[in-house]
């Protein structure tokens, strides 16, 4: 009941401080509504922009390998990208994606791939640069890939070169406006497609990859469209490992696959770069760490400020309540029920203070939702975060102005002036 009691009066003393003193009160709490927004919309940023990579790098693949001709990042132990010992690296081939799903025990499957831009025409209606991608059978089981309407490719119709397709959500939208596109044509380079199926819209991911506009061939069929013998267009290996396949054991053996492949002597240099999803990911790991610690730092100044603020506040208060202090004592007020009421009063001021910043973030999520594609999330997580800052902030501004007031004698403060 006492605890009930001290909130209470608190409550009252913090409302009544913010009614009587509007304008000394704001600016005090200011310092404290924008730490708490520098720091917490940081801290939400990133979160959203952590959540956003981390559902790219799972749309890659957690437990996939990108054989490639160029490495995503500069060799261990090296800062600097050394691209001339990559440069005269053959691409991968068509024929050894058959040979890693031969040979590899740890393969769950594969699919080769590369990308190149045509005009696509569907009666009067065309789009140019559009981005047709040309794989074999296995990408859909790779990539997780799913078809909203009609269908994917048969393997037959993947290793014969047939004239269909897989088109995305967008090229659908913008091709065929208000109509069903299966079962209709397309035509690339003069090539007519049937169009068998369209993939479920999703959007780019964070590294601009997308489904959603682009026309999805036989990689057979786009080697009578354009020559990529020897020619870097971007061939990439996809290699997604069987499941509970120990990682090591499965970079090893594809490692042994291509140099053998590549027929390597012991001591060459691999001339082919496996790229693992995880390595990136763990990169945007320590990325991360820096950018929350960028937050703490940048909140940290205005927090600070803002503490001062509340402690400014606090000693005021006790001032102009120094005569009431005296009379509660002077009745048996204990010296820890004043310590605690001034505490209280000056968390609910440093709380509000930190409500005020967490709505313009929450605000401010609405806003960029509203007028962009990105999606920031104020999680409940930040939210207690941002009320527990505040709180602690406030305890400790209001700790030396409740013990100043609780240990006023109760004689010279009721005769006070």
């Amino acid at each position: 009941m006492l605890l009930i009691r001290l909130i209470l009066e608190s409550f009252t003393f913090a409302f009544n401080s913010l009614k009587v003193n509007k304008l000394r009160t704001f600016l005090s709490l200011l310092g404290i509504t924008i730490g708490i927004f520098a720091i917490i919309s940081v801290f939400t940023v990133i979160d959203s922009l952590e959540r956003f990579i981390r559902d790219s790098l799972e749309g890659l693949g957690s437990n996939m390998v990108y054989i490639q001709k160029w490495p995503w990042m500069p060799p261990e132990g090296e800062s600097e990208y050394p691209w001339w010992r990559y440069l005269n690296r053959p691409v991968p081939e068509f024929e050894e994606v058959e040979e890693l799903l031969k040979r590899g025990k740890t393969v769950g499957n594969a699919a080769f791939l590369f990308g190149f831009s045509r005009t696509a025409q569907a009666g009067s209606d065309k789009m140019d640069n559009v981005t047709v991608m040309a794989t074999t059978y296995g990408l859909i089981d790779v990539w997780n890939l799913k078809v909203e309407r009609g269908r994917y490719f048969t393997e037959n119709e993947m290793r014969s070169g047939a004239p269909v397709t897989v088109i995305g959500a967008e090229i659908a939208e913008k091709l065929f406006p208000g109509l069903d596109p299966v079962s209709r044509t397309v035509k690339l380079q003069g090539t007519k497609f049937l169009i068998i199926g369209v993939y479920e819209k999703k959007g780019q991911d964070a590294f601009g990859n997308s489904m959603d506009n682009n026309i999805h061939v036989s990689a057979v069929k786009a080697f009578n469209l354009i020559d990529v013998r020897n020619r870097d267009r971007g061939q990439t290996i996809c290699v997604k490992a069987k499941p509970n396949v120990d990682n090591d054991k499965f970079i090893a053996e594809l490692e042994g696959i291509m140099r053998n492949l590549r027929r390597l002597k012991p001591m060459e240099e691999n001339d082919f770069a496996l790229n693992e999803v995880s390595l990136v990911a763990n990169q945007f790991d320590q990325f991360f760490v820096v950018f929350n610690m960028a937050g703490w730092i940048i909140g940290g100044f205005s927090i600070l400020v803002g503490g001062f603020g509340i402690a400014n506040i606090m000693f005021v208060s006790v001032k102009e309540r120094t005569k009431i202090i005296g009379i509660q004592k002077s009745l048996g007020a204990k010296r820890y029920f004043i310590l605690l009421q001034f505490i209280f009063e000056a968390i609910v001021l440093s709380v509000i203070g930190g409500i005020l910043g967490l709505l313009l973030i929450f605000t401010g999520t609405i806003i960029v939702r509203y007028v962009s594609d990105f999606e920031i999330v104020l999680t409940l997580g930040n939210i207690i975060t941002g009320l527990m800052i505040s709180s602690v902030i406030g305890f400790i501004a209001g700790f030396m102005p409740a013990r100043s007031a609780a240990g006023l004698d109760p004689v010279a403060a009721i005769n006070s002036i």
